[in-house]
């Protein structure tokens, strides 16, 4: 009787790390497949149109949950002249902006850039950043490397039944591994 105890105990804890292997490697596979994304379609979200720091739309191309978490590319069309985002720093993500359309305002450390159709800027992580849109109507490509949490802060940001006060943005950003520096960039 002891020796069948001794050999269910001995199967346990040597078959443990066997199944826990098994259980990771089906976490870390990455999407195996290719899919498309039609012009005008945001995948998982559909739509997203934001309250608070401006009324935007987002449509995720690419999200964290196809990537484990490496890489989110949105297209951001642009519907709210004079405003954009408050002076604020990702711990953990590189951004890069990629302007179809309109004119926009960045800053990105103590350095500001006038961007247009075609140009494109990179902010680093944990540097304080903000934009700007400049032009009545605009719209630009964002990478995010890797995902973080920006994904999360549109949904919930879109789900709001009301327009958030500056606390319940610098909030909102805090949950999401952002923190807000500083206020919004001005058009000059």
């Amino acid at each position: 009787m002891k020796r069948n105890k001794f050999i269910a105990a001995l199967l346990t804890v040597v078959s443990a790390p066997i199944f826990a292997f098994s259980q990771l490697t089906g976490k870390l596979e990455r999407q195996k497949k290719g899919f498309k994304i039609l012009s005008g379609d945001g995948r998982i979200h559909g739509h997203i149109k934001l309250k608070g720091v401006n009324s935007n739309i987002v449509d995720v191309k690419i999200s964290g949950s196809d990537t484990d978490g490496d890489l989110l590319i949105f297209e951001q069309t642009s519907l709210s002249q004079g405003k954009g985002t408050p002076l604020h720093v990702h711990t953990s993500q590189d951004e890069i902006f990629y302007i179809i359309e309109g004119v926009y305002k960045f800053q990105v450390g103590d350095d500001k850039y006038d961007l247009k159709n075609g140009d494109s800027i990179f902010l680093p992580r944990q540097v304080p950043h903000a934009w700007t849109q400049v032009s009545e109507k605009g719209k630009m490509t964002v990478i995010m490397q890797p995902a973080g949490k920006l994904e999360n802060f549109f949904v919930t940001m879109a789900g709001l039944d009301h327009e958030p006060s500056k606390e319940e943005i610098s909030k909102i950003f805090a949950d999401n591994d952002m923190q807000v520096v500083g206020p919004p960039l001005k058009i000059d």
